[in-house]
This record gives C-alpha cells, sequence and structure tokens, in this order.
C-alpha cells in the first residue's frame, strides 16, 4: 500500500519536527507570552497581559543607544570579515595551484578555534595594551609620542575581537562557492581581453554571492546574539542589547527580558531577510 505523497512528505519531515518543535518552536512561543505578561518581582510571572514591557523597550534612550551600538559592532565586523575573508578565499581558490596546499592552507585558518574565546581575547591584551607590543613599535619608531589608549578597552578593541573569531565564518561558505566557479570561465574571460576588474565585477561576485550572504548570515547573526566579546573587550565601557537582556535575567525580571529577546530576534530577521533578497541561496546552491 502506497501512501499519498502529501502524507509521505510529512513522513520524511517528521524526524526534523520532532526536534525543531520542543527544542526551537515551543521555546520561541513561551518567550514571546512571557513578553506579554507582568512580573512579580521576585522572579515569577504574573500570567496578565500588557503592553508595559515593550513600552518600556521602545520609550528608553539607553535603549536605543544600545541597539545603536550593537548594530555598530555587527556593520563594522561584517564589512572587515568581508573584506579579509573573500581575500583570502579568492587567493586559496585562484592562486593556489595544489589542492593539497590550499586545503592545507584552509585548515590553517581554522587554527584559532583550536582554543576557546577567553584565551582568544586575553591574546590580544599584550599586543594592544599601553605596554603591548603594537604601542612599543608605534613609540619605538616615533610615529607617535606616548602609547595609545584607545587600542584597548575601546570599540576598536570589540571590532578586532569580533573580526578575529568570526572571519573563519565568511572563509567558510565564500571558499565554497568560489571553489565550484570553473576556472576555464576566468580564463576564457582573460583570452577574451576582458581585465582583472571585469573578471572580478562580472563572474567572481555574482557566482561567490551564495558564499557571501551565507557568511553574512553567520557574522551578523553571532555579533547581534552576543555580549561577552563587549563585556571583555571593552573593559565596561561599551554595552550591547544582549548585555542588557543578561542584567534582567540576573534580577529576575523575565518578562523584561522576553520582551528585548523578542524585539532583538525581529532586529536579527529583518536584516537576515534583507539578506536573502539579494540572492536566492537554495539555488544558487543547487547549481
Amino acid at each position: 500500500m502506497r501512501l499519498p505523497k502529501s502524507l509521505t512528505s510529512w513522513f520524511y519531515v517528521s524526524p526534523l519536527l520532532l526536534v525543531l518543535i520542543p527544542f526551537f518552536v515551543m521555546p520561541i512561543i513561551v518567550v514571546i507570552a512571557a513578553s506579554f505578561m507582568q512580573g512579580d518581582g521576585f522572579g515569577g510571572i504574573v500570567p496578565t497581559f500588557t503592553w508595559e514591557n515593550y513600552q518600556g523597550v521602545f520609550s528608553e534612550k539607553l535603549t536605543w543607544n544600545l541597539y545603536l551600538s550593537t548594530v555598530k559592532f555587527t556593520i563594522l565586523t561584517w564589512f572587515f570579515t568581508l573584506i579579509i575573508g573573500f581575500w583570502i578565499a579568492y587567493y586559496l581558490v585562484f592562486h593556489i595551484r595544489s589542492e593539497l596546499l590550499a586545503m592545507g592552507l584552509f585548515l590553517l585558518c581554522t587554527v584559532p578555534f583550536w582554543t576557546s574565546n577567553i584565551i582568544r581575547m586575553i591574546s590580544w591584551i599584550p599586543l594592544l595594551g599601553q605596554n603591548g607590543l603594537v604601542n612599543m613599535a608605534l613609540v619605538g619608531s616615533g610615529v607617535v609620542k606616548e602609547p595609545l589608549k584607545v587600542l584597548l578597552f575601546s570599540d576598536f578593541s570589540v571590532v578586532v575581537a569580533y573580526v578575529h573569531q568570526l572571519t573563519i565564518f565568511m572563509i567558510v561558505p565564500v571558499f565554497n562557492s568560489l571553489a565550484r566557479v570553473d576556472k576555464r570561465i576566468v580564463e576564457a574571460a582573460l583570452d577574451a581581453g576582458a581585465s582583472r576588474w571585469d573578471i572580478m565585477r562580472r563572474i567572481i561576485l555574482p557566482l561567490s554571492r551564495s558564499g557571501i550572504a551565507l557568511g553574512s548570515i553567520f557574522v551578523i547573526s553571532i555579533v547581534m546574539g552576543d555580549f561577552f566579546v563587549v563585556k571583555v573587550m571593552s573593559g565596561g565601557n561599551s554595552a550591547s542589547v544582549v548585555a542588557a537582556l543578561f542584567e534582567n535575567i540576573s534580577v529576575l525580571q523575565y518578562p523584561p527580558a522576553a520582551a528585548h529577546a523578542v524585539v532583538l530576534m525581529i532586529v536579527v530577521v529583518l536584516m537576515i531577510g534583507a539578506i536573502l533578497r539579494t540572492v536566492d541561496i537554495r539555488k544558487e546552491i543547487a547549481q
């Protein structure tokens, strides 16, 4: 007895649904529901409908500043990881003749992931500190007269730490996209008299859109959902939305924290939706 096609399709996706519904869909529903309820001040939730949590999110100037700070870190991190990650992937694919060597260098890019995030962040202190190697080199060469304080415990150090940690998330999908490009197309374009810039603009970039989109989604979602890097690398001088959310949870203010989480999720979804409007990832990957 053959099952109808509709039932067969549901049968195929049922294992995925058994995972997504209890571990993804239900928690989101619980958080959304909690965001419209009141707290009793002692960690409990009163099942009374209210808009106060969202009014607090949108009416406080501090909240807007936190969102602007988070978006700033996200855009800067995305920009630098895109520039660095794209050119590393491009070099590995088109300028390394040996595939074995290219894969070896590609795996070398994962070396930072052999250590924890904490160790990777701490490693920047002897480099960017007032008595660090960078300041010693700048002062010793006469570029500056005194050590720069802006290098550590600032927005600059936060972006540096993010780029250090997340560039690999841009390298991997872009490398995968460029590796599928038929190099004979590039050779044919060169034979036809196309310049390097024309090849990059008309061939390489369009064919790497899916990788750039996936890498952008990874980087943006991670930065928007992180607060530890901001807390450690800024020395408390900067903050993020997730940091405020964490503070609400630490003082048992769960409904306001849920409202922050819902608004942040909407912002991230809108940013990812804007990226997906530029490229059909499923169609690009299927090619």
